[in-house]
């Protein structure tokens, strides 16, 4: 009998519980969950003091507004955080996830140059990038699969360029890569009008879009001197790179950026409970004082501090940055070692757990499938029946073509589990080229 959801699947199994780096439905049936589910899960699943903390503070207070009160652990929280956010002096806004994060700096970017007694209101994005589903956060997203059903109501932002080093089309490659994606960005900000451009809004490392394509060094250096130039804050969508995902506490530090608005979501609440983050810097803050209209009825909530402030400590408490690191390297190695002759395996790449495998009709040319074959679908399916859980990443090449997955386990993850997804998602592979007919089709 059909259900009243109104789903996000057909035939989907249904979950029963979760422990750890596994994922169990109600047939039995056990799943190494390599996804996070979307990148979401960082200190594992059924940690119980995270549930416990949550509990507390909703038998305590659920709920009240957050014009009418705050509260102690929302305080503690926004304290502790700030220790270890790569923003100087920062004030944390909590919200329910990453799109209302995304929102919520794009607005305090527009507050802040309205304070400083300047009308900008244009945001620079980039090509393939994703920020999010809501319409601001989907205006600056550069995923043109994903904004085609939208467009008559998008059109506020402009993109420009996103490394993918190993699709580098710059004469020199790799030197002076960097250099030249910025001037593509004082272009793109000079054809907008220099005093009409608000922020430049992009992830230290590419995400879904790109299936966790790492930038060239001199990359971030570069971008922000021209955003300073220009009096364009810079806003580091941490989203999915955040709290230890790509080995350090934030996707920036590597990268040794202090961004003036920074975005985070997914690892913040680990999937316990819908947290995002806007955070600013002390010094956009005390711009904007009180000239940010804006509010959601769910921010600042009490339960999601309590939540976001237990995993914050079992992140630090267990060591979990570091831990990201170290199994992200092996990860990056077994699989490099694993699929080094693989056919279709144009590119596996990526920083801490947050790595991505491209698929590629031809290894020399890398040149993409088509992706009528639906290659990435097939493989999320086909490793799934294998017991092994991974997230799609199509469209990387062009934005329409290229097929990738994306691995991002629970940083719980043991080196022996480590292994196991490399395994699965070998077998996964192989499987695919024995059966599938795609190899002649491009």
């Amino acid at each position: 009998m059909a259900g009243h959801v109104f789903a996000r699947g057909a035939g989907l199994p249904t979950v029963a519980r979760a422990r750890g780096v596994e994922v169990v439905d109600t047939d039995g049936r056990r799943y190494l969950d390599a996804s996070g589910g979307a990148l979401v899960v960082g200190v594992g699943h059924g940690v119980a003091e995270v549930v416990e903390a949550a509990a507390e503070q909703a038998a305590r207070v659920a709920y009240v507004h957050g014009t009418v009160f705050t509260s102690e652990v929302l305080e503690t929280y926004a304290d502790e955080l700030a220790a270890v956010l790569p923003v100087d002096d920062a004030r944390t806004y909590p919200v329910s996830g990453g799109s209302e994060a995304v929102e919520t700096a794009l607005k305090m970017a527009r507050a802040y140059h309205l304070a400083r007694g300047q009308d900008r209101s244009v945001v620079v994005g980039r090509v393939h990038s994703y920020h999010g589903n809501s319409l601001g956060a989907l205006d600056v997203s550069g995923r043109a699969r994903l904004r085609a059903p939208y467009l008559p109501w998008l059109g506020r932002a402009v993109h420009t360029s996103t490394p993918q080093e190993h699709r580098c089309p710059f004469p020199g490659h790799p030197d002076g890569c960097g250099a030249r994606h910025a001037e593509l960005l004082e272009q793109t900000i000079l054809r907008a009008g220099p005093d009409r451009v608000a922020a430049f809004v992009a992830e230290p490392v590419a995400g879904a879009g790109l299936a966790a394509c790492v930038p060239p060094p001199d990359y971030w250096p570069a971008v922000v001197e021209v955003c300073r130039r220009h009096g364009v804050l810079v806003v580091a969508d941490e989203v999915m790179t955040g709290f230890g995902r790509t080995g350090s506490w934030f996707g920036c530090e590597a990268e040794g950026v202090r961004p003036d608005l920074l975005t985070a979501g997914k690892v913040a609440g680990s999937g316990y409970w819908p947290l995002g983050l806007a955070v600013a810097s002390g010094q956009v803050h005390d711009t904007i004082g009180t000239g940010l209209v804006h509010g959601f009825t769910s921010s600042h909530h009490a339960v999601g501090a309590a939540t976001g402030l237990a995993v914050l400590r079992h992140l630090r408490e267990h060591d979990l940055v570091t831990a990201s690191r170290e199994r992200g390297a092996q990860l990056l190695t077994l699989l490099r070692e694993r699929l080094a002759e693989h056919p279709w395996v144009g590119d596996v790449r990526g920083r801490g757990l947050m790595v991505g495998v491209e698929l590629v009709a031809d290894r020399s040319t890398l040149e993409p499938f088509d992706p009528g074959l639906r290659l990435t679908e097939r493989l999320v399916a086909g490793a799934r029946e294998l017991g092994l859980l991974v997230y799609p990443a199509a469209g990387c090449a062009d934005g329409t073509r290229g097929d990738a997955v994306l691995l991002g386990p629970p940083l719980v993850i043991t080196a022996a589990e480590v292994a196991e997804v490399v395994d699965r998602l070998g077998r996964a592979l192989d499987r695919l080229l024995v059966t599938s007919g795609a190899a002649g089709r491009r």
